[in-house]
């Protein structure tokens, strides 16, 4: 069972930023309309990502923590039939607010990932960015794979821990929202090994490595070109990247 004061401290923490978001948004009700590219550019991961999911068209999509809700209005518009959830009501409430002011058709709801309220198989796809890093994973794992129909894919983003530079910085340096859980850590080796165990064909590449620098900096477009061209040719380096896309296919 997982320690309620986890589940607890988790809620309690995600609640509030969305208080902060919703108190914010009232100033500004037009924020809640965006075009998809506002979403899949915000980070470099992000639209390589989600095209893992292929044609999403008339597929039943589970947004994995579905937080502010953009990603699951994103995948309403690609024809998905999109069901968001997360562990915090008031994002829950604000991710409503989203789909609507959108004109998208989406069901949400608040619930525990480590306990998912659907039926086995209930999905074809699985969304999920910056979500696994705060999970039991052996829990986790055990219920994205039951939720998947049987070819289904699950496509994560999620932070990388194998640098130790990065480790330091993130310990250290303050920036833009730095504010995190007691319990989340980015992912390591050990990790995907947990993955893998309910996934043997796990797939993951690493973004950011040089350019990881735009979080405290403006980042030339020249630093994300080189990044591609060395994780590409030189593999062993994706271990020293801030952010992992991890596909997890059901077979």
């Amino acid at each position: 069972m997982i320690a309620m004061d986890r589940l607890e401290s988790e809620r309690q923490f995600h609640d509030e930023q969305a208080r902060q978001r919703a108190n914010d948004l009232r100033r500004r009700p037009a924020a809640f309309q965006f075009a998809d590219d506002e979403y899949l550019d915000h980070e470099s991961w992000i639209r390589p990502a989600m095209a893992r999911l292929g044609d999403l068209a008339g597929k039943r999509v589970l947004d994995y923590g579905c937080g502010h809700g953009m990603a699951a209005v994103v995948l309403a518009r690609r024809g998905a039939k999109v069901t968001g959830f997360d562990l915090s009501a008031d994002y829950v409430a604000e991710a409503r607010l989203r789909a609507e002011a959108n004109s998208v058709q989406i069901e949400f709801t608040q619930a525990d990932a480590h306990s998912l309220p659907f039926s086995d198989a209930s999905f074809d796809a699985i969304w999920g960015n910056a979500v696994l890093h705060h999970l039991d994973l052996g829990r986790a794992v055990a219920e994205i794979r039951r939720a998947l129909t049987p070819g289904g894919v699950a496509v994560f983003c999620e932070p990388w821990g194998g640098n130790p530079l990065l480790r330091l910085a993130r310990r250290r340096l303050s920036y833009h929202g730095k504010g995190h859980t007691p319990d989340e850590k980015p992912l390591r080796c050990r990790d995907l090994a947990v993955l893998r165990s309910a996934f043997p064909n796990l797939r993951w590449e690493g973004f950011q490595m040089l350019s990881m620098i735009r979080r405290t900096v403006k980042v030339p477009s020249l630093l994300e070109r080189l990044d591609r061209a060395l994780l590409k040719t030189i593999p062993p380096f994706q271990n020293w990247c801030r952010y992992v896309v991890v596909t997890l296919r059901r077979d």
